[in-house]
């Protein structure tokens, strides 16, 4: 069936778009500032759709029982996708600098109450990727992140509906790639084998006395003539806890006693052993899931780290829009709303390669044997 030629601005219906940077009055009546401002938080909007989608796709790949290890590479790609995503909406602000605080002010009462808290996208992508309740930071008055979304006297509205789909939609992307982290063979047997508790008792008792070993040999290259008696006291025990965090860290002592913190060691050794032997065929995709991981989050962390500077830079510390603490709600999520802690910590359990423990059946992951 033939159609008539498309037009670019009929493909990307350029003429409902470009309609839409009005607010609350006739887009002539506004000053060039307001519609700037409208104009870049609309575009994050749009980017946050395209970050809701990547997540989606990645997590659906990590929620399969096997995941092929072809799709890993496609799950990178997603992973990626989102980091630039966060960085393009992160320097955005520098937009937002080129306005003074008077050319704010001069239209920041039409926005009372609302505040960009309301954003229902991004109370999404915390939820998709799984963050936890108990790091949600009060807004600064009382009341959930889900009441912010709310309509008069309660009332639900698009953004409620919108945000309770996405609480009912699991796995989360954090609990989808942690089972996938599970099933990760270590010493080649994977869990529910028989030798499987067996083989990570040995790589866990391995890994950690070689961790031992370097905290000794790199706190005697820190000693010199130099150092007073309380400096190498001091350094002798900083070395000392980083050996005793790292056994905590590995037998997830954090948590009580039972099946999650047995399962949680588990995960954790996996990434430890991911990352230890990333030059094998079978674990090169694994650690670049990883690596992405990673650099999504710091990309997440950025960009509210970015958000809470541009609105200092503009407002300074007032009481937000919408009754918020302002910048002070902003800077404690950038530090509280962190998503996958045991993919950062356990950089701090690295070892150098020639440091390594020996592999155990180093065949199943593709090497090939000498002869």
């Amino acid at each position: 069936m033939s159609h008539s030629p498309t037009r670019y601005w009929e493909y990307l219906r350029l003429q409902q778009l470009l309609g839409l940077q009005h607010g609350l009055s006739e887009e002539r009546e506004l000053s060039n500032d307001e519609v700037l401002f409208i104009t870049v938080h609309q575009i994050d909007e749009l980017w946050f759709k395209l970050i809701l989608r990547e997540l989606e796709e990645v997590r659906d790949v990590f929620a399969r029982p096997h995941v092929p290890e072809q799709e890993l590479g496609s799950a990178v790609r997603g992973l990626r996708r989102v980091a630039i995503l966060f960085q393009q909406v992160g320097n955005h602000f520098a937009l937002m600098e080129t306005m003074t605080t008077r050319d704010y002010l001069a239209f920041r009462d039409k926005l009372s109450p609302a505040s960009g808290f309301q954003s229902v996208q991004m109370r999404e992508m915390e939820v998709l990727m799984g963050l936890e309740s108990s790091r949600r930071v009060a807004l600064g008055y009382e009341g959930s992140y889900r009441d912010a979304l709310k309509g008069p006297g309660g009332s639900p509205t698009w953004s409620t509906k919108r945000l309770d789909r996405r609480l009912e939609d699991l796995p989360t992307l954090k609990d989808a790639i942690d089972e996938w982290l599970h099933r990760t063979p270590i010493m080649g047997k994977r869990p529910g084998e028989a030798g499987a508790d067996e083989a990570l008792a040995r790589f866990a008792a391995a890994y950690l006395a070689q961790h031992g070993r370097e905290c000794d040999r790199t706190a005697a290259f820190s000693m010199h003539d130099g150092l007073h008696e309380e400096d190498r006291t001091r350094i002798t025990e900083r070395y000392a806890k980083e050996r005793v965090n790292a056994a905590a860290f590995l037998r997830a002592e954090d948590l009580e006693e039972g099946p999650e913190r047995a399962r949680r060691a588990r995960i954790r050794a996996a990434l430890l052993f991911i990352e230890s032997y990333r030059e094998l065929p079978l674990l090169a995709w694994p650690r670049e899931v990883v690596e992405t991981v990673v650099a999504l989050e710091q990309a997440s962390l950025i960009f509210r780290q970015r958000h809470a500077r541009m609105v200092e830079r503009v407002i300074g510390r007032r009481t937000g829009t919408g009754g918020s603490a302002g910048v002070d709600y902003l800077d404690k999520t950038a530090l509280r709303y962190r998503v996958f802690d045991d993919f950062w910590t356990v950089r701090t359990l690295l070892l150098r390669e020639a440091a390594l423990p020996p592999l155990e059946d180093a065949a199943f992951y593709g090497l090939v044997a000498d002869g």
